[in-house]
């Protein structure tokens, strides 16, 4: 039974025993860039099919779409390189490549990401290391040396659900214990920190343009960095193995920039209209802001709830909100009430969920994981001899900060769309479900 159809089942008993839901009417779906994609990216989409010139090195009128992209959306955060590729799962895969993680390093992780982070570190040899979170929702600072070991190569940091970790506290961790730094900026592209937008702060950082994010062209992503050599391995690990000089020539005579390619590389249908989505990130930005932080003062007085720690609400994205219960209990409680008071999207999308039902997103729920699954028959990567010295733990239990947040959290979209009417009845939901 989906989703939706649970919210009409109480509904339809709030009905029968003469009480009227709050609305009858699905929330919008989430999809933040999609609400805003109109005639300007089909615009943009045609402009390249005319041209006949899809791929971005070469063609009948090459269009030059990604190349722009990647130079537009670089000023944007404020770094020097941007890479642009076919998903954020690339983008990981690629920079953790330039980064050179392989077999006999781990990676530390935290345990609120998307299944790809783990899967970016797993499909190349090495060993992803769990670390807590704390009430920002992102790693905990304060508890990330304890994750260190003489294997540890990084740590990747993901900003999650839209707002910023604390990701200077993070960066002075690893630049102590002389770790690389990767920012997740999947689910926060246009966020900042203090005022400077993240993926900025560590080496290297990575963005998603898939469907669900602040700004999307279906599917796609990036791989930013101020650092030279990094940006040269990227550009190698993308492409066919090699990074290319300023003429786009490959370059053959430094072994450090000839690698193995993935293949990655962004089309320019995409890279046109992610540039017309990236013009209108700020106003994306600003509308779920507006409607997050309006039901966050509506519900702050409220002592049985505690919502989401965010460190820099200007940096918020504010695409999705996070409200902690005192038990699971009450959670559940509080989920299924608010659920019948209509506060539901249609059945693709996701809307007021228990966190621990959060799919992929929360590590013990990540099978492959938890049992250490592999591709081959050999146990690829947790049983290469290189990796012998690692213990990792997945089981649920290894976080134990994030597994009571998880149980006692439901997490709400914040559409890119959402009207004055629909942030009110949001917010009527709650002071009704609150107050009883």
């Amino acid at each position: 039974m989906t989703a939706i159809d649970k919210a009409t089942i109480e509904i339809e008993r709030l009905a029968a025993e003469g009480r009227t839901p709050v609305r009858t009417k699905p929330l919008p779906l989430e999809f933040p860039g999609m609400h805003h994609l109109d005639e300007a990216e089909v615009e943009a989409a045609v402009r390249v099919l005319h041209s006949r010139s899809l791929f971005r090195y070469y063609g009948m009128d090459l269009q030059g779409e990604v190349a722009a992209f990647e130079a537009e959306f670089a000023r944007f955060l404020g770094v020097s390189h941007a890479v642009a590729v076919t998903s954020g799962s690339a983008a990981l895969q690629v920079a953790l490549s330039a980064l050179g993680v392989g077999p006999g390093q781990e990676v530390i992780v935290p345990a609120y990401m998307w299944v790809a982070v783990i899967a970016a570190v797993v499909n190349l040899g090495a060993i992803p290391i769990l670390a807590d979170i704390d009430d920002t929702f992102c790693i905990d600072p304060k508890r990330l040396d304890q994750f260190i070991t003489p294997r540890t190569s990084g740590v990747l940091a993901v900003h999650m659900s839209g707002a910023p970790a604390n990701i200077e506290a993070i960066r002075e961790v690893t630049r102590k214990a002389k770790l690389f730094l990767l920012e997740d900026c999947a689910q926060c592209a246009g966020g900042s920190f203090g005022g400077k937008k993240v993926g900025t702060f560590g080496d290297m950082g990575i963005f998603s343009f898939q469907m669900n994010k602040n700004m999307s062209a279906g599917e796609g992503g990036c791989v930013v960095t101020s650092d030279k050599r990094l940006y040269q391995r990227a550009v190698a690990c993308h492409d066919n193995g090699y990074a290319r000089d300023e003429s786009g020539r490959a370059i053959y005579d430094n072994l450090d920039l000839c690698l193995w390619g993935r293949g990655c590389r962004m089309d320019e249908v995409r890279g046109a209209i992610l540039r017309v989505q990236l013009k209108k990130l700020p106003l994306i930005i600003e509308r779920m802001r507006s409607s997050k932080y309006r039901i966050r003062q509506a519900l702050a007085s409220y002592s049985q709830i505690r919502l989401r720690r965010v460190i820099d609400p200007e940096g918020d994205t504010g695409c999705f909100m996070i409200v902690t219960f005192e038990t699971p209990d009450a959670a559940k409680k509080a989920n299924a009430a608010l659920r019948a008071e209509g506060i539901v999207t249609s059945s693709q999308g996701v809307t007021n969920v228990l966190m621990t039902e959060w799919g992929l997103h929360i590590y013990s729920n990540i099978v492959s994981l938890v049992k250490q699954t592999s591709i081959d028959t050999r146990g690829f990567p947790w049983k290469l001899a290189e990796n012998h010295a690692s213990r990792p733990n997945y089981a649920t239990g290894a976080c134990p900060a994030a597994d009571s947040l998880f149980e006692r959290s439901i997490l709400l979209a914040i559409p890119s769309c959402l009207t004055e009417g629909d942030e009110a009845d949001i917010i009527r939901a709650f002071q009704k479900v609150l107050a009883k």
